[in-house]
């Protein structure tokens, strides 16, 4: 069984550090890739950087179990980020590598940092910030560390310096009405869906018996915006190779009642359960959510963006249980047909990843949190090439891609609703996307919880891109400083492009 001890998103402070204050010229609040990148540039140009990390370990996701990269189109990639693939690549013997062990990505990560001398401060949670006349003076983490900085880029997928900052913001999804987009808010869509009719009832087709847990009474209008946020799951890391792999864990609080939509789905001759075992390196796969009932755990994360840090480590152990309570359900019930049990069970966990957790991925796939509201917001007219943008810093190009939000009956059955996958080709993203208003904030980037909707969000929402804002971010922190600019938004864009460019970010795409 997996150490559970090991498995969590925030402890309680410990209360042995002794306050402490340190200085420096640009703070990075955020262990995400994006951070890591962003501290790694910044140091490159001479500013002295101060990486703040919630996690344990830096790299966020592109360490923590997302090993099947989700591209887009690779040559609308560059920069860092594209360092980052070719120093992964060279650990097997390649140009580049896109595929890839969790642990081999946390190598090149912790690699860059220490080759510029950035030792990341881990496991600290932000309690405060101080503000004067406009600007972050500082920010202080549970632990008692303080960072007084010029310039602050918030990293995390949370967006919690942002927040704390002052800085407007969103959750869930906008209406259609409120950017003339047609992807947003509610949708019912036929990917990800149950393709087999399956009561959502207690007792089936009784209605009078109520609802099975996480299912809603009744659909909203096509398009309405909510505060609902795409679901969550681990991105697991497993092998069929049987002197690495464990079995997956009995959670503690299992309970096979959890499972019963998976139950009545298989009953009803479901079968669309090995579809996104993606395969890596060394006889590894990327486990990622595929169906009508999978790894997302949906409806199940709504509070997840604006809640303290004790209610966020209760939803991320409810998610722990639930999708480690699939895993063992799939091969171990026996109202699972023996010949998918038997299937099933030929896969395991990873002996050699995440080992201090049992081989299961530590961070949860936050696909969606808050998002800043600034000057310009991204949507999908910029996704589908209808708005431009003149002041680039990179692009994004994977398809708008949501996953379900909720579920619900409709015409006595259940459904799932908010997966939306509708493909783009690159575009560029707003430098004024990534800095607040100026009276909010005047010297803070926000590079992944960005100025976006719910529907272009599902898009920019991918690793290499949020690599390529952090350097981005970076740059304009670095030429804001050294040139003394009164705040980042005032930042000449030709200026920064020309950095841009030598760094060979890839500005706009060329048919």
């Amino acid at each position: 069984m997996a150490d559970m001890t090991s498995l969590f998103y925030w402890k309680p402070p410990t209360g042995t550090q002794k306050p402490h204050t340190r200085h420096a010229d640009l703070c990075v609040y955020g262990g995400t890739a994006s951070g890591v990148i962003a501290a790694v540039q910044a140091a490159r140009l001479g500013l002295h950087v101060l990486l703040i990390a919630p996690e344990r370990h830096v790299g966020g996701l592109t360490t923590g179990g997302l090993s099947f990269t989700d591209t887009g189109r690779k040559e609308a990639i560059g920069g860092l980020a594209r360092e980052v693939y070719s120093r992964i690549g060279a650990k097997y013997g390649k140009a580049e590598e896109w595929n890839f062990e969790p642990h081999v990505a946390e190598e090149v990560l912790t690699e860059l940092l220490a080759e510029v001398r950035v030792v990341p401060y881990t496991g600290q949670f932000l309690a405060a910030v101080k503000k004067s006349r406009g600007r972050l003076v500082s920010l202080t983490t549970e632990e008692g560390l303080t960072v007084e900085a010029a310039v602050f880029i918030d990293a995390t997928y949370e967006g919690d310096l942002m927040a704390k900052a002052g800085v407007s913001y969103t959750v869930g999804r906008e209406s259609n009405k409120t950017y003339s987009e047609t992807l947003n808010g509610y949708q019912i869509r036929d990917k990800h869906q149950f393709l087999k009719p399956v009561s959502p009832y207690v007792v089936e087709d009784d209605p009078k018996s109520g609802l099975l847990p996480g299912i809603q009474p009744r659909p909203l209008a096509p398009g309405s915006g909510d505060k609902s946020v795409q679901a969550y799951c681990f991105r697991l890391c497993l092998t069929k190779t049987p002197a690495n792999k464990l079995a997956y864990p009995k959670p503690e609080g299992y309970d096979p009642r959890d499972y019963e939509l998976l139950a009545r789905y298989i009953k009803a001759g479901a079968n669309e359960f090995f579809n996104k075992f993606d395969p890596l390196q060394k006889g590894k796969f990327d486990k990622n959510n595929h169906g009508g009932f999978s790894t997302d755990f949906i409806g199940a994360n709504h509070k997840y963006p604006e809640a303290h840090y004790a209610e966020r480590e209760a939803i991320f152990q409810a998610h722990v249980r639930y999708q480690q309570g699939l895993m063992w359900y799939m091969g171990n019930e026996p109202t699972v047909p023996a010949e998918l049990r038997e299937r099933w069970s030929e896969w395991g966990l990873c002996r050699d990843e995440f080992v201090e957790a049992g081989g299961w991925s530590r961070q949860l796939y936050i696909r969606e949190a808050r998002r800043m509201v600034t000057d310009t917001v991204m949507t999908e007219h910029h996704c589908k090439g209808k708005l431009k943008v003149e002041d680039s810093v990179g692009l994004g190009s994977y398809n708008m891609d949501s996953h379900n939000c909720n579920r619900v009956v409709v015409d006595g059955f259940v459904k799932n609703e908010g997966d939306v996958q509708v493909s783009t080709p690159p575009y560029a993203i707003s430098y004024r996307a990534i800095v607040p208003r100026e009276h909010e904030c005047k010297n803070l980037f926000v590079p992944v919880c960005l100025a976006s909707s719910h529907i272009a969000y599902g898009s920019i929402r991918m690793e290499p891109v949020f690599m390529i804002l952090g350097q981005s971010a970076a740059l304009a922190a670095w030429l804001t400083i050294e040139n003394g600019y009164p705040s980042v938004q005032q930042l000449p864009y030709g200026l920064l492009e020309q950095a841009l460019k030598q760094a060979k970010q890839v500005l706009a795409w060329k048919k």
